[in-house]
């Protein structure tokens, strides 16, 4: 199947950003991506997110940046009680390497806005065997409308189908390979502000074990979430998700501003309610079957480089490929030897991070309470936004690497 130049067909399990940025980057280097997604359309609903340098960098690449936009606001975010005290807050948006705000939607709508006409995608289609041998990798797909089946073969399959990947099963055998966090989190964008607190106006109420966020943007109304410690993981999905994040911040009386926050996530029309887990694999890739953005390795949202990583490892995968014509081994090699001590620093980050998102116990809130006092020391917060973020080096890193 492949062309004298070494580029061939590669399927793309997942439309989200990892596997839309992957498919993008595939075409403009002469690939012949197929994208195949589990729903009947594309998902336009999305999420707070942060790109760092390393997302911008990769999606100026991708020519798709100036479309991405700047949702980021002006405004200090506050620290609050149930009581409804407010203090001085960190504005998350401030960390080095200048993250800009954006909704999931906006990025995954710049992309698919990239894609060439003549890109395939294929709605409610799933992959369901995956064989290899020296020439191909043979797939099984499964129209979930029609109930056809059709198996087909590739020079390359990626997966980029999220935390619970169905490639990684497939090809990788049967651990699911995910360590949790023992932690929920449970997010929402809302339609408007919250009463009493401005548009771009950030807040967060965190105490031992439990945290809500209210998520601002310069030109939009406010994402929320709710981020928690369980032990019982099994028990948080046994119940409506409302029910699970009240009995979290129980038993104590919620207070007039908790209370908002709590009616909002239970009025509104979408949300994601799930568990929080890391991905660690050995090797993210097997043959002909590579794995990509959260399916490999799952950063978490504490880390706050899920997109970026998603659209890095996509970027830095496609200029792998066109570095190494017709040797897909060493290319697939090459690609996981750059992209994996940056994941490593992400995912070690992610760890510290929950810290900040929520304290573990009144101890991690007295400790993290400090910090947030260092923090907005000029000097002092600089240098521990560094220590915390990586952003130096992992900017320079990447804008390097995917050239």
């Amino acid at each position: 199947m492949k062309d004298e130049a070494g580029r061939g067909r590669a399927l793309v399990v997942g439309l989200g950003i990892a596997g839309i940025a992957t498919a993008l980057r595939l075409r403009q280097v002469g690939w012949e991506p197929v994208l195949v997604e589990r729903a009947p359309a594309r998902r336009s609903g999305g999420y707070f997110i942060m790109l760092f340098g390393t997302g911008l960098a990769s999606a100026r690449r991708l020519g798709v940046l100036d479309a991405i936009g700047d949702r980021t606001p002006r405004l200090a975010p506050y620290e609050a009680n149930r009581a409804g005290r407010l203090t001085a807050g960190m504005s998350l948006a401030g960390l080095p390497g200048k993250p800009r705000v954006v909704l999931r939607g906006d990025i995954e709508r710049a992309l698919f806005a990239a894609l060439p006409a003549d890109v395939e995608i294929r709605y409610s289609t799933v992959p369901t065997r995956i064989t290899q041998d020296d020439s191909a990798a043979e797939v099984t797909l499964h129209d979930t409308a029609s109930g056809a089946t059709v198996t087909e073969r590739f020079d390359l399959v990626v997966g980029a189908d999220g935390m619970r990947s169905t490639v990684r099963g497939l090809a990788f055998g049967p651990e699911d390979h995910l360590h949790p966090l023992n932690y929920m989190i449970a997010a929402t964008v809302l339609d408007r502000p919250v009463e009493g607190i401005d548009q771009d106006q950030g807040l967060t109420l965190a105490e031992p074990g439990r945290s809500a966020w209210i998520f601002p943007f310069a030109d939009h109304a406010p994402g929320l979430l709710f981020s928690y410690r369980a032990d019982d993981i099994d028990a948080q999905f046994a119940r409506p998700p409302i029910e699970s994040i009240r009995a979290a911040f129980g038993p104590q009386p919620t207070g007039p501003l908790l209370e908002r926050l709590l009616t909002a996530f239970e009025q509104a029309p979408e949300f994601l309610f799930d568990s929080v887990n890391q991905v660690r694999m050995p090797s993210w890739h097997q043959g002909r079957v590579v794995l990509v953005g959260d399916a490999a390795w799952c950063v978490t949202l504490y880390a706050g480089m899920g997109a970026s990583s998603g659209i890095a490892g996509g970027e830095l995968l496609g200029t792998m490929l066109r570095r190494h014509p017709g040797d897909l081994p060493a290319a697939l090699g090459a690609w996981e030897a750059r992209m994996r001590p940056f994941i490593q620093t992400e995912q070690d980050t992610a760890l510290i991070m929950r810290r900040i998102f929520t304290p573990h116990d009144r101890k991690e809130q007295i400790l993290r309470s400090a910090m947030l006092r260092l923090m907005r020391a000029p000097v002092i917060g600089r240098a521990m936004g560094k220590m915390m973020n990586g952003a130096d080096m992992k900017n320079k890193q990447f804008d390097v690497a995917a050239v």
